[in-house]
């Protein structure tokens, strides 16, 4: 059963109200059947590819702390498709997705993951899992003294070691390492986000850290929409993927009237059958999300077009393969999907 009067009751608690814009647009209207199929048959892949552990895998087939951000994205493929975490039929796969992350956090620095990378991704799916799941059905008893801590002292442990990570960098955004002091807009963009959702669910953020950031952004945005990579304009030519990490931080840090989101989202919404080589998932995965927030009619035309796509590029057993392993391609996949339904905080516009 899915947590739809939940999901919008904790949506509307923690998320500013948005004036005038449509319900369809803030809810969603009918599901494509295409997009049903492909997100059913991915979730069922995701449920039977998930580890004793909890976690899944990443490159080289490995599981567990490493892949914490990889664990997040699978987690946020069932929150993000209405699946109830309390008493649904993946529940257990949410709850015990949700447990193997904050078992993987350093319960000192309140580091999550391998990299910065899997930080983010961490604070985001903790973000969007804190207030729907039930956390008296969370932990079993077995977990190791110490360890065990609530979703909410989780996540403002893993939002206070982004933010000291940020205050060792002379750029004011983020790289692989928390100690990196350069920082790059890809990594940048995970770490943002995920702070961007922490604060919309009511965990303390502080205003200097998110202008900071964004700031960051803006300097590394040229008149034309192409976002560096890192050291600022001009840093390894042109990327839809950062184009479009920028575009979605300036919108969901309630920058649109900056002149560099609307180079960004210019950029992308005139690229709109472009095929990303290199990152195909990871490109789908913010293109969406970016047009989604400034450009309704481009995302609906996208949107069409990227379900094709991934229609055909599913396997018989429901995943998608990747270079970086079937759990990620899969949960990139469907949360690139996931703006059909709407129910996560994170995808209010």
């Amino acid at each position: 059963m899915r947590f739809i009067i939940a999901s919008l009751f904790f949506a509307m608690a923690v998320v500013p109200k948005c004036y005038g814009q449509l319900a369809e647009i803030r809810y969603g209207s009918k599901i494509p059947a295409d997009v049903e199929v492909i997100y059913q048959r991915g979730l069922q892949y995701l449920a039977k590819s998930q580890s004793e552990s909890g976690s899944w895998s990443g490159q080289g087939g490995r599981a567990g702390s490493g892949n914490n951000g990889i664990t997040g994205l699978c987690v946020m493929s069932f929150l993000a498709g209405g699946e109830d975490p309390n008493f649904g039929r993946y529940s257990q796969n949410i709850r015990r997705g949700v447990r193997s992350m904050i078992l993987a956090q350093d319960p000192s620095t309140g580091y999550m993951g391998s990299s910065m990378y899997h930080h983010g991704f961490s604070i985001l799916a903790l973000s969007e899992a804190y207030g729907a799941v039930d956390e008296t059905l969370l932990w079993d008893g077995s977990e190791t003294a110490g360890r065990k801590r609530s979703i909410g002292q989780a996540l403002e442990l893993g939002v206070r070691s982004a933010i000291t990570s940020q205050k060792n960098n002379q750029w004011g955004g983020w790289r692989y390492s928390p100690s990196d002091r350069n920082a790059d807009t890809s990594v940048s963009g995970a770490v943002l986000v995920g702070l961007l959702a922490a604060r919309n669910a009511g965990i303390e953020v502080p205003d200097e850290v998110i202008d900071k950031a964004l700031n960051y952004f803006k300097t590394s945005t040229s008149d034309t929409g192409i976002v560096a990579y890192s050291g600022g304009v001009g840093g390894f030519g042109e990327s839809m993927n950062r184009s479009s990490i920028a575009s979605l931080v300036y919108a969901v840090g309630k920058k649109k009237d900056w002149k560099e989101y609307k180079a960004s989202l210019g950029y992308i919404s005139n690229r709109l059958e472009h095929q990303e080589q290199g990152y195909p998932y990871y490109n789908r995965y913010y293109m969406s999300q970016a047009l989604f927030q400034g450009n309704f009619e481009g995302w609906e035309k996208w949107n069409r077009y990227n379900t094709e796509i991934l229609r055909n590029r599913q396997e018989d057993d429901g995943s998608f393969q990747s270079q970086h392993g079937a759990p990620y391609g899969t949960s990139m996949s469907l949360l690139a999907l996931a703006l059909n339904y709407r129910f996560l905080p994170i995808y209010e516009r």
